[in-house]
């Protein structure tokens, strides 16, 4: 990155504007002509204050600004630098929040859900834009690699002694501290490690619901949550979910009110999937306060608040939990190693339960991984891994986002997440994603279709794709043909309703 010292400094228009404005007009023209070019870093705050001769107040509504109009990013501990223009494309249409949700049957989403993966694992070659992970090269093997043999040698009888119930203690406790970040306060004692995110969301259902319950959940949702509430014999109640703002809090108390019976909300707060949102805090506070004023228990879902691109972290909706009502649940899978399949949550009240639900069915997780991950992550090489993921993420889902806005329909919409390894795309209506995923397999590249992510079949012409992947020539390519099948489907689908319509 290139620190550009602009001399002299931009001349501001007439003042008829706040001197913050006029100042960032300036340097929004020199983004404009190229004085000032994608990745360059931007003067820091004391810099500008010297410059400019202006308070530090003024400096940073500057720079915030200039945020807001998308010419910045925000980097944790690095300041602030130009942003990527992306190509112009509509974001993401909002949902309708405002009809009564029905309960969704469960009966066929598991078998809908294992049919595409079916297919999709009958391809191994093809090249999987499906997913939410990063790349292997993404996460720091080598580390974790020689914390193992570390924690095998001072520990040569690891693998044949039993493990702790709840988890390694010293895991334990590195999960604690770093839960401070997320504005979660708990202690070592009060987390439970897991076989992965999906133990403890499942373990979470157990504890709070029974077969035949109704669970409110997001919609579009992960479809392992719909194969998880139909493996438990529970039903889905779907409440509307902006790529915005997250779930509908308004929709939700319709909902309860309508309804009664809800027995617990499932929601990830931070970078939905597949939306690919961040609730504001507003929302998150007026959710948390929902369930507790109606004794729904609450169940965060929050896999990906490490992988996002803000200056501040986003806030677990555990950081507004005052009565235990909130069950957070969280995984390594996404943000240190997919392979090593660590979870962990904070049951609040329900902890009891969940520890006996988690000894009754998977015992204690070995101790091995937990002991290499909490060495790691105790140290400040966790936290340079995170900030190096996140910037390569940040370059693929830019990167990713326009080229879906120059090979796609001109009608595709999509909305560019803080963070994550996912977009979350709205295909021309006519356009079904389940054809579309069907031609792409064939041509060797694999998608997320939307009928994945929900019951009904409102998200059809939908799809997630993952930005995990290094942006090579070859995935720029795989992006250029995915755009081209979706073309020639739209046309298709144009040619068909016209025969349609003359024949009728």
């Amino acid at each position: 990155m290139v620190f550009m010292d602009l001399s002299p400094p931009p001349a501001p228009p007439a003042a008829t504007q706040p001197l913050y404005r006029q100042l960032a007009a300036g340097y929004r023209a020199a983004i404009e002509d190229g004085t000032l070019r994608p990745g360059d870093r931007m003067p820091s705050v004391r810099a500008l204050m010297q410059r400019h001769a202006v308070s530090l107040s003024t400096a940073l509504q500057l720079c915030r600004h200039l945020e807001d109009e998308g010419w910045l990013e925000a980097r944790p501990r690095s300041g602030y630098f130009v942003r990527r223009r992306l190509r112009a494309i509509a974001p993401v249409s909002e949902p309708d929040s405002a009809g009564r949700p029905d309960p969704a049957a469960f009966v066929g989403i598991h078998a809908t859900v294992s049919a595409i993966v079916a297919e999709g694992l009958r391809c191994p070659d093809a090249l999987n834009l499906g997913g939410a992970s990063a790349a292997p090269e993404h996460y720091p093997t080598e580390a974790l690699k020689n914390a193992a043999l570390r924690a095998l040698r001072r520990n040569p009888e690891l693998l044949t002694t039993p493990g702790s119930p709840n988890g390694n203690p010293a895991f334990r406790a590195v999960l604690a501290r770093r839960a401070l970040e997320a504005g979660i306060r708990v202690t070592a004692d009060e987390v439970t490690v897991t076989h992965g995110g999906i133990e403890a969301v499942n373990l979470a259902l157990r504890a709070v619901a029974n077969p035949g319950d109704t669970v409110a959940v997001e919609s579009p949702t992960f479809f392992g949550l719909l194969q998880v509430l139909e493996s438990l014999g529970m039903r889905a109640l779907e409440i509307p979910t902006s790529p915005s703002s997250g779930i509908s809090v308004e929709a939700l108390e319709l909902a309860i009110e309508s309804y009664g019976d809800i027995k617990a909300v499932v929601v990830v707060p931070n970078l939905q999937n597949p939306l690919g949102a961040i609730m504001p805090d507003s929302r998150k506070a007026a959710l948390v306060a929902l369930c507790e004023r109606n004794g729904i228990a609450l169940i965060e879902d929050d896999p990906y608040r490490e992988m996002h691109s803000r200056a501040t972290p986003p806030k677990a909706l555990k950081a507004w939990d005052r009565s235990g009502n909130v069950i957070h649940c969280a995984s390594l899978n996404k943000v240190l190693a997919p392979g090593m399949r660590l979870g962990w949550m904070a049951a609040g009240r329900w902890q009891a339960r969940v520890a006996m639900l988690k000894f009754a069915q998977s015992r204690h997780n070995e101790e091995w991984s937990q002991l290499a991950a909490a060495e790691f992550m105790a140290t400040s090489a966790y936290d340079r891994h995170l900030q190096r993921l996140r910037e390569h993420l940040r370059e693929q889902r830019e990167r990713m986002a326009d080229a879906v806005a120059a090979s796609f329909p001109a009608t595709t919409r999509l909305s560019v997440p803080d963070g994550g390894a996912m977009l979350w795309i709205e295909l021309p209506g006519q356009l079904s994603s389940r054809r579309l995923f069907e031609h792409a397999l064939a041509a060797g590249i694999r998608i997320a279709p939307g009928t994945m992510f929900s019951n009904s079949a409102r998200f059809d012409h939908f799809i997630r794709l993952g930005c995990g992947l290094p942006f090579t020539p070859a995935l720029a390519a795989a992006l250029q043909r995915l755009g081209g099948l979706a073309h020639a489907l739209v046309a298709e689908a144009g040619d068909n309703a016209a025969r349609a319509a003359a024949a009728g």
